[in-house]
């Protein structure tokens, strides 16, 4: 008897034990579901009696129609999630809705509205949203933080205010004109970060901001940006034409650039003059340069050949990726920027081909560029470990590359030198 009674002790100890998190306030469980993808927290309704209803007082849905037989399983779900909510804020609303269950009809567009009108929403994104569009309440959420629209389909807006909205993604949209794009900026007062992903034959527009400072546009994107504050822009652009104008630049504004074929031509790769003056008339004026593919940094090499001399005056932050054929155009890269004060070397490492004589780059200064004596501070150098020389010496590996590096003579007594070798997986 004593055995059995220890026994149901220890079986009470353990299963406490094992429950603690459902010994907590249910808002407390309720916000660590909240982390959780609604499939997931559905799963937890089989834990015990306490949590078979939990998930439904979660404050964010997070869903892919893929997970549902057909759009109206999805529907009926969205419908029953709503229902228990029908007090409670939503926060949050994710819908991914696959192609083949494209979402038509008045009812889901009516579940959206009720969310926006009545919920306190602060983070809504929808993938692929079609049939009658988007509520014309999105228009004028004021509790709105966060939005993300992926080919979904908009109607016109007349009048949009949007006043806590920081955060506006917009890819591969159909607006019914360009004035409905242009007001979902303007009428978003405090918008701090700005992506738009546009197709071919969009027309250009205009971005005129005081708030923004992050701006993210694909290649097929025309924009005139007027933004004072504006911190930084990523761009891709194709070979033949920039796909933006610049307005007002601010000085600290960081502009990164990547050129990207055209679509079915990837063949076209050689830039235009114009477009490397235009680039260059835009990236001369910045502090802080990312040019991400090593294809833009040659063409405007070859302009400078023929052309102006390169001069970026103010830049004191580089950040380039060039193949290792094309360390030559070191020595014009630093004697174009005299106030250089950090310097990120990304190398290419290329695949060497058969029967192919294999010539290292020289790189030759006429004279000392001037960052090297005044301001340059931080010099990074990233490469593959397959395009040193490495030989093992015992236990430990050692490069020829590195080892040559750390005994150079420096100039000053407070230069120091940091390297770490990345070997990649077989």
């Amino acid at each position: 008897m004593r055995r059995k009674k220890k026994s149901k002790i220890c079986d009470k100890a353990s299963h406490e034990e094992e429950d603690r998190i459902g010994q907590l306030p249910e808002p407390l469980i309720s916000e660590i579901l909240y982390h959780l993808t609604t499939k997931d927290a559905v799963r937890t309704s089989v834990l015990s009696t306490k949590w078979r209803n939990l998930w439904r007082w979660v404050p964010g849905l997070v869903l892919n129609s893929r997970a549902f037989s057909d759009s109206n399983a999805l529907v009926s779900f969205l419908e029953t999630f709503f229902y228990y909510n029908r007090e409670s804020w939503i926060r949050k609303l994710r819908l991914s809705v696959a192609y083949c269950h494209g979402i038509c009809g008045p009812g889901p567009t009516s579940l959206i509205d009720a969310v926006i009108t009545r919920r306190r929403i602060q983070h809504l994104d929808l993938t692929f949203w079609t049939g009658n569009g988007i509520p014309l309440s999105l228009y004028t959420c004021e509790t709105l933080v966060h939005l993300r629209l992926y080919m979904v389909t908009l109607c016109n807006a007349e009048f949009v205010s949007l006043p806590c909205l920081k955060i506006m993604h917009l890819q591969f949209n159909k607006y019914p004109n360009e004035t409905t794009l242009q007001k979902l900026i303007s009428g978003s007062p405090v918008l701090e970060d700005l992506t738009i992903y546009r197709d071919p034959s969009d027309k250009a527009f205009r971005v005129h901001s005081y708030t923004l400072k992050r701006i993210h546009i694909n290649a097929s994107t025309e924009v005139v940006i007027d933004a004072p504050l504006l911190h930084c822009l990523s761009a891709k652009v194709y070979p033949t034409k920039k796909n933006f104008q610049i307005v007002n630049l601010g000085f600290s504004t960081r502009i990164e650039i990547d050129l990207v074929p055209y679509p079915n031509f990837s063949h076209v790769t050689t830039c235009s003059r114009s477009m490397i003056h235009d680039i260059l008339t835009d990236i001369s004026r910045v502090r802080d340069l990312v040019i991400i593919n090593n294809a833009l940094w040659k063409e405007i090499f070859q302009y400078s050949k023929s052309g102006p001399v390169l001069q970026f005056p103010d830049l004191s932050r580089l950040n380039v990726k060039f193949s290792k054929s094309d360390i030559e155009m070191l020595p014009t890269i630093l004697e174009s920027c005299p106030k250089l004060e950090s310097l990120l070397m990304v190398i290419k490492i290329e695949v060497s081909r058969p029967n192919k004589k294999k010539i290292d780059p020289k790189v030759i200064f006429s004279t000392v560029p001037r960052c090297l004596v005044s301001s340059l501070k931080f010099v990074g150098w990233k490469r593959s470990i397959l395009g040193l020389e490495i030989y093992y010496t015992g236990e430990k590996p050692k490069c020829a590359f590195l080892e040559e590096l750390v005994t150079m003579p420096r100039c000053s007594s407070v230069c120091e030198i940091h390297f770490s070798v990345m070997i990649p997986k077989k």
